[in-house]
């Protein structure tokens, strides 16, 4: 069973999947809805439809939720916490909040090594992240 993970942001939302032993976090791609309080649910929710119908199906939904290094929620926290609420009421899939921090860095940092131009990374760091998220929950799990 598979897994996937999401990298929530204000305007755009980095997606990865897990390996169908649940082991292995990929980058998928990059979603871009209107605005998170706008239609991000749905836009998410279309594609975990289409990665539910996939062979391998979906096992569970990871949602990263930000904090700052010390664990206190920053601007973004409750509004993650509310737009995992309101997936977990269109899927029946469960659905996980992990913490995300210092995610975004490390995505950066696994980019860079073989990847020098910056734009290009910049374009990819949002589903990177999600995989990192997504790669830390997988690992808890073992």
């Amino acid at each position: 069973m598979r897994f996937v993970g999401l990298d929530v942001g204000e305007r755009r939302i980095g997606i990865a999947v897990s390996d169908g032993t649940g082991t292995l976090a990929r980058p998928l791609g990059v979603l871009r809805p209107s605005g998170l309080d706008v239609d991000a649910v749905d836009v998410v929710m279309t594609e975990i439809a289409r990665l539910a119908a996939e062979e391998d199906g979906l096992g569970a939904i990871v949602v990263g939720l930000p904090r700052r290094l010390d664990g206190t929620a920053t601007h973004l926290t409750p509004r993650v916490e509310q737009f995992a609420r309101q997936l977990a009421i269109k899927t029946a899939l469960p659905v996980t909040l992990q913490d995300e921090r210092l995610s975004s860095r490390e995505a950066e940092s696994r980019l860079a090594l073989n990847d020098k131009n910056w734009r290009s990374r910049k374009a990819r760091l949002d589903a990177a992240a999600a995989a990192v998220i997504l790669q830390d929950y997988l690992d808890g799990r073992a």
